[in-house]
C-alpha cells in the first residue's frame, strides 16, 4: 500500500514557481519572491548577511526579542548599528525613526519587525516606510507574524526585503518561508563581497541559479510536504479571501482585549493602545501578585491545547500570550482562553467575572 505522505512524486520546478507566484500575489508585490527551504530565520539571517557588511550603517528598531537578534547579526557582519528601542508595551513611530536619521545621517539600512507576536505590538510600517524612503536607506522587514493577520504590502511601503513565514496567521507550515527582494536589494548583495555564496544562507545563489535561469532548475530537492502544505495554505486563504482572514484576526484581538479588561483580578492588556496591538496575538499583563508562567500552567490544566503561553525570558513572570492566530483566530478559542485564565485566577484566590468577560468578548467580536 502506498503512503501519500512518503510516496510523493518530485516537486517540479514549474509547481515550485507557481507557489512563489501565489506568495507574490498574497503580498501584492512585483518584486522577486524566493521561497526558501527552512523556517523563517533562514531568509531573515540570509537577507541581512547578504546586504550588510563593514560599510553598512544600520538603524535597528527593537520592539521585541527579534529586533535584538537582528542587531546581533548586523554587528556580526561588521555593520555599525544604532539601536532604536521602545518599551514593549508600545510601538515605534515614524517621528522616532526620523529623529534617528537626523542624529545619524549616514544610516543606509533599517531593520524592523512588523508585528512582534512575542510582545504583542505592531509597528506602523507604511508611515515608517515613508521616512525610510526620504532617507534613501534599504528597508528590511520581518513580516513573519503579521502576514495574514494585517496588511503586508512591500511595494506600497517601499520595503526592499520582506520576509514571511506561514506558521502563524497564515495557518501553514513552519518548514518553509519566503522573502521578496527589490532590485535595490539585489544590487546591494551583488556589490557586497561578504554576501554568502554557495551557502544555504545565500539569496544570491537563488537569484543566479534559479531566477536568472528562468526558474527552470531548482538548486536542490525541495521539501515536498512543506511546499505542498504551503500551497494548500495559500489556496485556503485565496478561497476565504485575505480580507476575511485578516478580519478574523482583528476580531480575535479585539475580543481578547475586551474580555481581559473586565475579567478582573488586575488582568489587563500588555500593549496599552489597541492601535499598537498586533492582531496576530494578544499579550496580557498578569496581576502584580501572580507569576504569569504559573498562571498559564494552571490554565493549561483545564485545556492543554489552548493557545496560551507565558512571555519569554524576563517576561515570563509578568506576561501572558494568547496566540489567536491561524485556525485559532476564532471566537470559540478566545472564549476558551478567557475561561481557562478565569479558572486559573480563581484557583489562585482571585475574584473574577467570567460571564462579564465572555459578554464583553462577544460584543467586541461582533463590532
Amino acid at each position: 500500500m502506498t503512503n501519500p505522505f512518503l510516496d510523493l512524486a518530485p516537486l517540479s520546478a514549474d509547481r515550485f514557481a507557481s507557489i512563489e507566484d501565489r506568495v507574490a500575489r498574497l503580498l501584492a508585490t512585483e518584486q522577486d519572491v524566493v521561497i526558501m527551504q527552512g523556517e523563517a530565520l533562514l531568509p531573515l539571517e540570509g537577507a541581512i548577511r547578504g546586504t550588510a557588511g563593514p560599510g553598512t550603517t544600520a538603524l535597528n528598531v527593537i520592539t521585541g526579542p527579534y529586533g535584538q537578534t537582528f542587531g546581533n547579526w548586523l554587528r556580526d557582519c561588521g555593520a555599525t548599528v544604532y539601536d532604536l528601542s521602545v518599551p514593549y508595551h508600545t510601538a515605534v513611530t515614524a517621528d522616532q525613526v526620523r529623529e534617528a536619521f537626523a542624529e545619524h545621517p549616514e544610516i543606509d539600512f533599517v531593520s524592523l519587525v512588523h508585528a512582534e507576536a512575542a510582545t504583542g505590538n505592531t509597528n506602523p510600517v507604511a508611515e515608517i516606510g515613508e521616512a525610510v524612503a526620504e532617507q534613501g536607506a534599504l528597508f528590511y522587514l520581518d513580516a513573519v507574524a503579521s502576514v495574514g493577520a494585517e496588511p503586508v504590502l512591500p511595494d506600497a511601503w517601499g520595503v526592499d526585503l520582506c520576509v514571511i513565514g506561514a506558521q502563524k496567521a497564515m495557518g501553514g507550515p513552519a518548514g518553509v518561508s519566503a522573502v521578496s527582494v527589490s532590485e535595490r536589494a539585489w544590487a546591494r548583495m551583488a556589490a557586497n563581497p561578504h554576501a554568502p555564496r554557495r551557502s544555504y544562507l545565500s539569496l544570491l545563489d537563488w537569484k543566479e541559479r534559479w531566477l536568472d535561469g528562468g526558474r527552470k532548475a531548482l538548486l536542490h530537492a525541495p521539501a515536498q510536504l512543506e511546499m505542498l502544505a504551503l500551497e494548500a495554505c495559500l489556496e485556503r486563504i485565496e478561497t476565504a479571501g485575505l480580507d476575511a482572514v485578516m478580519d478574523r484576526h482583528r476580531r480575535a484581538a479585539a475580543a481578547t482585549r475586551a474580555g481581559a479588561r473586565v475579567l478582573g483580578a488586575g488582568l489587563e492588556p500588555y500593549v496599552h493602545q489597541a492601535s499598537e496591538a498586533a492582531p496576530v496575538a494578544t499579550t496580557l499583563r498578569a496581576p502584580s501578585d501572580v507569576d504569569a508562567s504559573e498562571l498559564v500552567a494552571r490554565a493549561l490544566e483545564t485545556g492543554p491545547a489552548l493557545p496560551l503561553a507565558a512571555g519569554g525570558g524576563p517576561l515570563a513572570k509578568e506576561m501572558i500570550r494568547v496566540n489567536h492566530y491561524g485556525p485559532d483566530a476564532t471566537q470559540d478559542v478566545v472564549d476558551a482562553a478567557l475561561t481557562a485564565l478565569a479558572a486559573a485566577l480563581t484557583g489562585n484566590g482571585s475574584t473574577v467575572d467570567v460571564e462579564a468577560a465572555r459578554q464583553a468578548a462577544a460584543k467586541a467580536w461582533q463590532r
